[in-house]
């Protein structure tokens, strides 16, 4: 497929690896640069296959020299200078993403498998995991990954390049979706957009531009799911409809809490469903159960809080639309257990519950967090900033929460934004959050780990976050 290409790969962390190895198989000559030296990149050189090259430490000019296609992984900027440099020659720079779906095209032409695929600010894991769920009662062929688990590239090395799969489900980022060219999904969802890697992006407007690209290539006969109730909506719309040419335009349906839409809506306290008999006929969805029969009980759920039921209600509606049956649906969501990390119930200790929430990496999460608790909060947040504006949780910290817990590089810019509001505290370490939590809670409380931050100033990534929270909680 890549028959003496040669292709340098930028960033050899989980997405790099995945992607030199799919290359160096595909028949190209590979070569891997990272700014990181052997010593901290030792388990991904591990992984490998043999022959490929590898330049660390940087990424010298011998790295790029004579290079047919560039692939950069998630985490590496696209304005780096040795990637502008890069294109500035006619090199192409694409992402892993893109890498992915275009092996899947070349590898099966006839019946390529179609692409699902999920994002948005907070919530994309959880909605990710469930659509496959479902997707999996109904009895398809599924292959799961992207910016969950397992790179998209190395799901395609173990299942024959997709040929085997009727749907690629997959949770993308802002990250992936910058350097997509032609990535197509048949069915996309953008789930929600509030403020997130402001250290990367210079403007809101920059960051929803990078999320907008999950439809760049959508046309007639694909479907786009928005949240009718997220106030950038509107925004996203505008852009669909400014991006259609002679190809049409993705049917564009919503879900919301709050409103009846075409799409999924709550109503009478139930999940009810509605498609319009123009979009089943855009869709191929003729003769199928109609919407209107299916209805959810969020109370059988066994996810609970606000946001998980938008994210039943977006994850349900891309499955029924992709085809799914409501048998298959209903099956999945009453046992559906969500992720680790997310709301995660880790035990109840004198009357009090701790919640692992290490996932809340941004103030969005964090509200919608808080939104879904009745009784008091002590809050544990902090980490590192991500340029965010932690002013936006002043009015649910003023309702909700009973004390702060601050730890991490942000903790006094917390402090200053929301600190005034509740009682509010420092911690030297995780373990040490806990113990002081545990020391201001009665019982009926609610002990909650969202960060609000990302992991890296304390911890390997959030899941490492999580786990030390857990420990830390299990000792008490």
């Amino acid at each position: 497929m890549f028959d003496g290409k040669k292709v340098t790969v930028v960033g050899l962390a989980r997405s790099g690896v995945a992607a030199a190895n799919l290359l160096f198989r595909s028949g190209a000559r590979v070569t891997v640069t990272d700014r990181k030296g052997p010593s901290e990149l030792r388990e991904y050189v591990e992984r490998l296959d043999k022959g490929i090259t590898t330049l660390l430490s940087g990424h010298p000019p011998e790295a790029f020299a004579g290079a047919d296609m560039v692939v950069v992984s998630p985490g590496v900027p696209l304005d780096i200078p040795p990637l502008r440099e890069a294109s500035a020659r006619g090199i192409r720079v694409i992402g892993e993403l893109e890498l992915a779906f275009e092996v899947a095209e070349k590898a099966c032409p006839l019946a390529m498998p179609a692409f699902l695929a999920v994002t948005g600010t907070n919530g994309k894991s959880t909605t990710t995991s469930l659509l496959y769920e479902i997707l999996m009662r109904g009895g398809y062929r599924v292959l799961l990954g992207g910016n969950i688990g397992t790179a998209l590239c190395e799901e395609l090395l173990a299942s024959s390049l997709g040929g085997t799969a009727d749907f690629i489900v997959t949770e993308v980022s802002s990250f992936q979706l910058e350097s997509v060219e032609r990535f197509r999904p048949k069915g996309a969802t953008i789930l929600n957009v509030t403020p997130d890697h402001l250290d990367r992006y210079h403007s809101m407007e920059a960051y929803l531009d990078a999320k907008c690209r999950i439809f760049l290539n959508q046309s007639a006969g694909d479907f786009l799911v928005l949240n009718a109730d997220d106030p950038l909506t509107g925004l996203i719309r505008q852009r669909v409809e400014a991006s259609v040419t002679g190809r049409g335009c993705p049917r564009v349906l919503h879900f919301s809490r709050k409103e009846r839409v075409e799409g999924s809506y709550l109503e009478g306290g139930f999940i009810r469903f509605a498609v319009s008999d123009a979009t089943a006929e855009a869709l191929g969805l003729r003769g199928r159960e109609p919407t209107e029969t299916l209805a959810l009980d969020p109370a059988g759920f066994r996810i609970q809080g606000v946001h998980n039921i938008e994210n039943v209600m977006a994850a349900v509606l891309v499955a029924v639309l992709a085809g799914c049956s409501h048998e298959a649906v209903l099956s999945a969501v009453r046992t559906f257990e969500g992720l680790e990390h997310r709301l995660e119930f880790v035990r109840e200790f004198h009357g009090v519950r701790y919640i692992n929430d290490s996932k809340g990496t941004n103030v969005g999460a964090v509200m919608k967090s808080l939104e879904g608790f009745q009784n008091p909060v002590i809050l544990i947040a902090g980490g590192r900033d991500k340029d965010s504006d932690f002013r936006l949780l002043r009015a649910l910290v003023r309702e909700k929460v009973k004390a702060l817990v601050l730890i991490g590089e942000a903790r006094d810019k917390i402090r200053q934004a929301v600190g005034d509001l509740t009682e509010t505290f420092d911690a030297g370490n995780l373990e040490s959050a806990v113990g002081r939590a545990c020391a201001l809670a009665a019982p009926g409380d609610v002990v909650l780990l969202s960060p609000a931050c990302a992991s890296f100033d304390m911890f390997r990534d959030f899941e490492d976050r999580g786990c030390k929270y857990k420990e830390a909680v299990h000792k008490l």
